[in-house]
């Protein structure tokens, strides 16, 4: 439990990462609307982030 615990979070730490790199200050926003959404249970609002967020991986350069 404690090795998927840790599996998890250094994946989330990564996509912030890579998200902030690209995108910055904003996709981190996107990153955490998407974090929020899915832990409050908010389907409509976790997808439409997340499809926000990887529109905008897809044109960053």
């Amino acid at each position: 439990m404690l090795l998927l615990s840790a599996l998890w979070e250094l994946l989330a730490f990564c996509a912030g990462l890579t998200v902030q790199a690209k995108l910055g200050a904003v996709g981190v926003m996107l990153l955490c609307t998407v974090a929020v959404g899915v832990r409050a249970r908010h389907d409509v609002l976790a997808f439409g982030a997340a499809v926000v967020l990887v529109l905008l991986l897809f044109r960053a350069p």
